[in-house]
């Protein structure tokens, strides 16, 4: 059984290089699925490259390359947690991918 994980989750996941950050609301990941975004050291500043801190950890999400990852077959571990600010931005980053206009 994997632990209950939130949005604003930042975690380390077996096979992927960056930490990825849980952009998906807290009922859809109650699936064991969730949609996260990579998290970078370094990356080109832009609307959908927000930067974020969390205890001792910094990046910039990347907010284009979204990804639904199965956590019930990998090992992952929570290192972080973003506040709610950063998940507002970060929510209104990955629905503007998505508007009409």
């Amino acid at each position: 059984m994997f632990e209950e994980l939130h949005q604003g989750d930042i975690l380390i996941v077996e096979r992927i290089r960056h930490p990825v950050l849980v952009v998906s609301k807290d009922f859809f990941n109650l699936t064991g699925e969730i949609i996260a975004c990579p998290i970078f050291n370094n990356s080109t500043v832009g609307p959908l490259h927000i930067f974020i801190t969390a205890n001792e950890f910094q990046g910039y999400v990347q907010c284009e390359k979204l990804a639904l990852l199965d956590m019930n077959i990998r090992g992952y571990k929570k290192v972080g947690r973003i506040q709610l600010i950063d998940r507002i931005n970060i929510s209104d980053a990955v629905q503007g991918i998505f508007e009409y206009v």
